[in-house]
């Protein structure tokens, strides 16, 4: 039996990010919808807290397929040349169970995981939004700033990093990547001043976004954190959005940014509006007026990865490209 090996390369070349978007919408109608199986994801961390490996399995009915995504999450990484997420995921077809391509995960998920903010800055941001914050200089800022680029026109973008050397050096790397202006600050508040669209990505553990900085009519797309025990924005800022997820049971169970509040009696499970895939199907309504602030808690979830695994499994065999190997034997064999 043949697999197909995909690396980070190939996978950047066979998903763009425009396309990456129509997919991950799809994606979460499908959730939605009820037609795909997506546990909660499971991990174990190292005995020192330094790293943890995930396991994040799914299945998605209208592809027939399943698929596990396999990942170490060492957020150390941020200072050194190496991801801060790295594994694989495995796509399996569901008639007889074959393993049908093993593909690099760290690509996949910075991919998709923009991806999905960007269905949602689609869905949810002011149609004039011109003005982007970005909160983190890591991966998720860099595709972050390609998906609001899809989604919005923007003009002016301004960056801030808990390490000022870091959001100077994406400054920098960026504005001449992409051709345009972005600006570094020192200070979170600064770089969130008369911004239509907050992207916050960081590995922070505590709030680095205040409600007090978030003027109406602004947009927010919360990444960073994906455990309960951290969260990037403060309470004011949950309580004073209109929230919506990817996922609501992953929210309730896995989301810092939710639950902190919760905890402290400042909201309950009615303050989240609905899912991403609600509104694609017409069942809630997103943004009611240009006065509305709009959150995003984005979790990142394994039918993304399986859903974006498919779709580059499909191009190759359309294609006949890719490096396919021997994996596996049949009975006789």
């Amino acid at each position: 039996m043949q697999v197909l090996i995909v690396n980070h390369r190939e996978v950047r070349r066979w998903l763009p990010m425009r396309e990456c978007m129509d997919v991950m919408a799809a994606t979460l109608k499908t959730l939605s919808h009820g037609d795909a199986v997506n546990p909660l994801r499971h991990a174990m961390w190292l005995p020192d807290k330094t790293g943890l490996i995930g396991m994040m399995p799914a299945y998605l009915a209208d592809t027939e397929v399943m698929g596990i995504k396999v990942i170490s999450v060492f957020p150390g990484n941020h200072t050194t040349d190496y991801d801060s997420h790295q594994g694989a995921v495995l796509l399996y077809e569901t008639q007889n169970g074959r393993l049908l391509a093993m593909m690099d995960a760290s690509k996949i998920t910075a991919i998709r995981t923009a991806a999905v903010s960007g269905v949602a800055t689609r869905l949810l941001a002011r149609k004039d939004a011109a003005c982007l914050a970005i909160l983190g200089s890591g991966v998720q800022a860099r595709t972050h700033l390609e998906a609001m680029r899809v989604a919005r026109h923007i003009s002016t973008v301004r960056v801030w990093s808990q390490h000022f050397d870091h959001a100077q050096k994406f400054a920098a790397q960026g504005s001449n990547a992409d051709g345009i202006s972005i600006k570094a600050f020192g200070a979170a508040a600064e770089a969130v001043q008369g911004a239509d669209i907050i992207c916050t990505v960081t590995s922070a553990t505590e709030p680095i976004l205040q409600g007090d900085w978030i003027a109406p009519g602004t947009h927010i797309n919360a990444v960073g954190s994906s455990v309960a025990s951290a969260r990037e924005l403060d309470t004011a800022a949950v309580v004073k959005s209109k929230l919506f997820v990817d996922r609501r049971e992953s929210t309730l169970n896995e989301a810092g940014d939710f639950l902190f509040p919760q905890k402290e009696g400042a909201i309950d499970e009615g303050h989240i509006k609905g899912e991403i895939g609600d509104i694609l199907l017409s069942n809630v309504s997103g943004r009611s007026s240009s006065e509305d602030i709009t959150l995003f808690k984005s979790l990142g979830l394994a039918a993304e990865d399986v859903a974006a695994a498919h779709y580059i499994y499909q191009k190759a065999l359309q294609n006949e490209k890719g490096e396919w190997v021997e994996f596996g034997a049949l009975k006789s064999e």
